[in-house]
């Protein structure tokens, strides 16, 4: 099994020498109790010695990786520098260039130092806040904020502290404060009669809620951070110096990366929320037992729980995690949740847990008629799969079926839309690529040391052979970008959208710690995602930091900026290796690529998007705000007036309409959620101008074959 960005490696043998390394700790781990604070050492030995020995590029644990350990850390747990003050800073320093050592020795005073007087300054600063916001702010005053937290020195002392705190808070209350006056003087044009709040009252209730969000959010550091949470921040800033993608996930995160990575879990189909009041059913999952029992509804607040028939247990003042895994369980099994109802009314349901599909994760289809020829598009947004369970969905499969049920309503097109497609699993994608072409390489992927593995798609059948575009954006990574970089090098179809896409060209490979240690009461130790292996495509070049780059680029919010992984200070570096053997298409896309420029270039929206990511570079670097009413109202009148000139780009709307596949019409009837989604999605693709262009463009791609078949009929090289 491979994971790709968060997917499995098929290479067993670094695992097999982590394993056999591991061997000569199982001898001497003595049996703790669980909270243990030997536990928090003996992850760190363990992750220690998987990175050595485990990691693609292993990196010197040195005084140089100390100093960046200690800074990330410390912009990790207070990154608007409000908590620490210099003193804490002058007694933490002499740890700067020593932590190195400290993770080789298993020592962890500094992260022991550091949380307790953290927390200590949490409690402090509550008192800091209440106070400021028990009083009205002088917004007559003319000063400001510097929000460059980077380049912001910690505050010298108390004092200076509570000034930064008070700037702070005046800015959080200066935006809400504009915002209410200006609904207010909205409500007086539309009704003459309406008494306008004074700004005394204006002012207050701004406070007022500005205290309740501040509450609310220490109480969840309070509450619903433990220990361990704050220890993962501490470990993640010493692994992620390896490179941005090792990450170490405590045993609750794992369980969520696993979800996010299959699209499914067993439990009722809900997702909670923690309010003041307690947890709160925020949403419930189209097709979910919860969805499908009728009796849960978005808003209840839940009460106790119960197992089957067993006494329900409380859960006030419970953490979320903890009150989350008291519901969730395997399929078959009852829970009993007792619910104070929207109304008032206290009431138990009974759900049958079951296996639960987070549709939004999975492939969806649509078609749309331009010019009397329909088209189909295909949404993916994750290379998902099940590594525990083949049967379950994965994004290859459904993809497969997607394809299918379009090729029924006889399309003349294809347009795989891969945008905010953040990766997933290498087989897939490997699989994916072969639908679209005869067999052939479709990556290569390197370990340390090693020849580069060629992965090919060893089946000769193609099930899509017609026109394809391919869309991507900056945050298209990883998977996507092989799935794309593929598509180009064979050239069997256009690759669309921004500059270039994400630049993951890393493999990660999650290690469970857990089995390097026999017959330990410790608990769970979590897991470590790290990078074992570098993908190239088959031209030989790699992704990492370059990206894919489109055939046809679409003007951006982003165009102007710098973003992806060549962003990331402790990203690999690029490079590249021999090209794999392959035969490309023998086909000119470059009068579709000049055609589709000349129509970027004189379209009006177009030209205001370009604009618009102009005026975003120029703003940028503006850290400095005034905390003067009238001169922050000035500035925000000007920022409006801009915005007004852009919302175009927001209005804008096309004349196509998107229809959903017959088989999903047919549910509609019975679930209207789905209705409301697909209704949801079709809509903003109304508003999408790059969906237009890209039509354009696959419309031109169909002139040019002239109905040949891409895989079968066109001559190869």
């Amino acid at each position: 099994m491979k994971r790709i960005g968060e997917f499995m490696k098929r290479n067993y043998k670094v695992i097999l020498l982590v394993t056999a390394l591991s061997a000569i700790l199982w001898s001497f781990i003595p049996n703790k109790k669980k909270e243990d604070p030997e536990k928090d050492k003996l992850i760190l030995e363990l992750l220690t010695m998987v990175l050595e020995r485990g990691h693609y590029s292993p990196i010197e644990i040195n005084d140089d990786f100390s100093k960046k350990v200690y800074h990330k850390y410390l912009d990790n747990i207070d990154p608007t520098k409000r908590f620490f003050i210099q003193s804490d800073i002058n007694e933490f320093s002499k740890y700067e260039t020593s932590l190195d050592d400290m993770l080789m020795n298993k020592d962890i005073s500094f992260f022991n130092l550091t949380n307790s007087r953290l927390l200590q300054r949490m409690k402090e600063s509550r008192k800091i806040y209440e106070n400021l916001l028990s009083k009205p702010f002088d917004y007559t005053i003319k000063e400001s904020i510097n929000i460059d937290y980077d380049n912001v020195p910690f505050c010298k002392n108390k004092s200076d502290l509570e000034e930064r705190w008070r700037k702070q808070l005046k800015l959080s209350t200066i935006s809400s404060l504009t915002d209410k006056q200006k609904l207010e003087e909205e409500k007086k044009k539309e009704d003459a009669s309406y008494e306008m709040k004074s700004f005394e009252k204006i002012e207050k209730e701004v406070r007022e809620t500005t205290l309740k969000s501040l509450n609310e959010y220490f109480n969840f550091l309070e509450s619903e951070l433990t220990r361990d949470d704050w220890f993962a921040i501490y470990l993640n800033s010493i692994v992620e110096r390896f490179d941005p993608h090792t990450f170490y996930f405590s045993p609750e995160d794992k369980e969520k990366f696993d979800v996010s990575m299959s699209g499914t879990f067993q439990g009722i189909g809900a997702r909670l929320q923690k309010k003041e009041s307690g947890v709160e059913i925020s949403e419930l999952i189209s097709g979910g037992p919860a969805w499908r029992g009728k009796e849960l509804e978005a808003g209840d607040l839940i009460l106790k729980v119960a197992q089957g028939k067993d006494e329900p247990l409380d859960i006030a003042g419970m953490r979320l995690d903890d009150v989350v895994k008291k519901i969730k369980g395997p399929k078959g099994t009852e829970v009993r949740l007792t619910v104070k109802k929207v109304d008032g009314t206290i009431k138990v349901i009974s759900i049958i847990r079951d296996e639960v599909e987070t549709e939004e994760t999975f492939a969806k289809s649509s078609i749309v008629n331009k010019d009397g020829k329909k088209y189909g598009i295909i949404y993916l947004p994750k290379f998902y799969i099940s590594f525990e369970n083949k049967e379950n969905r994965d994004a290859y499969k459904d993809v497969a079926a997607e394809i299918e049920k379009l090729k029924a309503q006889n399309i003349d097109g294809l347009i795989m839309d891969l945008r905010d497609n953040g990766g997933g699993s290498l087989e897939t994608v490997v699989k994916m690529v072969g639908l679209f072409i005869p067999e052939g390489p479709v990556v290569q992927v390197k370990a340390p040391r090693r020849n580069p593995e060629i992965l090919p798609d060893p089946d000769k059948r193609v099930q899509y052979d017609g026109p394809l575009v391919v869309m991507i954006n900056n945050f298209s990574a990883s998977a996507s970008e092989i799935f794309a970089a593929a598509i180009q090098d064979y050239k069997r179809g256009i690759i669309v959208g921004s500059k270039h896409s994400y630049g993951k060209g890393t493999v990660q490979n999650v290690i469970d710690l857990n089995q390097f240690i026999r017959g330990s009461s410790f608990g769970d130790l979590g897991a470590l995602k790290t990078t074992i292996q570098k993908f190239y495509r088959i031209n030989g070049g790699s992704t990492q930091r370059e990206g894919v780059k489109s055939d046809i680029v679409f003007p951006d919010r982003f165009s102007y900026l710098d973003m992806g992984e060549r962003d990331e200070e402790s990203a690999l570096p690029w490079d590249k290796i021999e090209p794999a053997k392959y035969d490309v298409l023998d086909i000119n896309y470059d009068n579709i690529i000049v055609n589709s420029n000349k129509r970027i270039a004189s379209n009006p929206t177009f030209k205001l998007i370009d604009e618009n990511a102009k005026w975003i570079f120029e703003r940028k670097d503006e850290k400095v705000i005034s905390l003067n009413l009238a001169e922050f109202n000035n500035e925000i009148s000007i920022v409006d007036e801009k915005i007004k000139k852009f919302k175009a780009v927001s209005d804008y709307k096309n004349n196509y309409q998107f229809v959903s596949l017959p088989d999903e019409l047919a549910l509609f009837d019975k679930d209207a959620a789905l209705k409301e989604k697909r209704d949801r999605w079709h809509e903003e693709m109304q508003k999408d101008i790059y969906i237009e262009e890209t039509l354009n463009i696959i419309a031109d791609i169909k002139l040019l074959t002239k109905g040949k078949s891409f895989t079968q009929k066109l001559s190869m090289n």
